[in-house]
């Protein structure tokens, strides 16, 4: 993907070096949209307790909540906003199950406030890992700009850490929840930059 890119960006150049009178607009619009769409080969962190980061991102959040659809119970919840710049691909943070999948409607706010959470179009998959006994709750959100949620997980999908199961297009937000008992510690605090696979959020317990 990202030599395709290089190649066409350095073939968009030449056109324009080319052509000059001819508008910019379109050749910039194209170089947007395949930066958008770029994803990039993780590398994740051998540390068999670590959960990682879904999404690359900044942390807008981390709280402890009540999460009832598939937790059922004290949970903490991290935020991640995905601006335009961002790689949109999400990964699993932990090793499991797909248990839960539900698609739900919802309103286009902007993806930064935490509001968008609960009102929002949503995407949320839920994983099991009974080798560890533990659960977690990934929420793809869909935001002012990103239309379209993408998930390729099925019910039933053995995933591993840092495995990619969909994204979301054009700026985002992605909320991770962990059981708040399973937590051992947050690696993390707010305003950090994440990066999906990568980026440890946190250990279990």
């Amino acid at each position: 993907m990202f030599l395709a890119f290089l190649l066409c960006a350095a073939l968009g150049a030449g056109i324009w070096f080319l052509y000059p009178p001819a508008s910019p607009a379109p050749f910039l619009f194209f170089l947007f949209v395949m930066s958008f769409f770029r994803d990039f080969n993780r590398t994740v962190p051998p540390d068999p307790d670590a959960f990682v980061s879904p999404a690359d991102g900044r942390v807008t959040e981390i709280t402890d909540v009540e999460e009832s659809t598939y937790i059922h119970g004290p949970a903490v919840r991290i935020g991640i906003f995905l601006s335009v710049f961002n790689c949109h691909v999400n990964r699993t943070p932990w090793p499991g199950t797909v248990g839960y999948l539900q698609h739900s409607p919802g309103l286009f706010l902007d993806a930064r406030h935490p509001d968008s959470g609960p009102k929002n179009e949503s995407n949320a998959i839920g994983l099991h890992d009974d080798s560890r006994n533990v659960k977690m709750l990934v929420r793809q959100v869909a935001g002012f700009l990103a239309r379209r949620i993408i998930c390729t997980a099925k019910p039933g999908d053995k995933l591993a850490k840092g495995e990619r199961f969909g994204m979301i297009k054009f700026g985002s937000r992605t909320e991770l929840y962990i059981p708040k008992d399973r937590v051992g510690s947050i690696a993390i605090k707010v305003g950090d930059t994440v990066y999906g696979a990568k980026t440890i959020l946190g250990r279990l317990k």
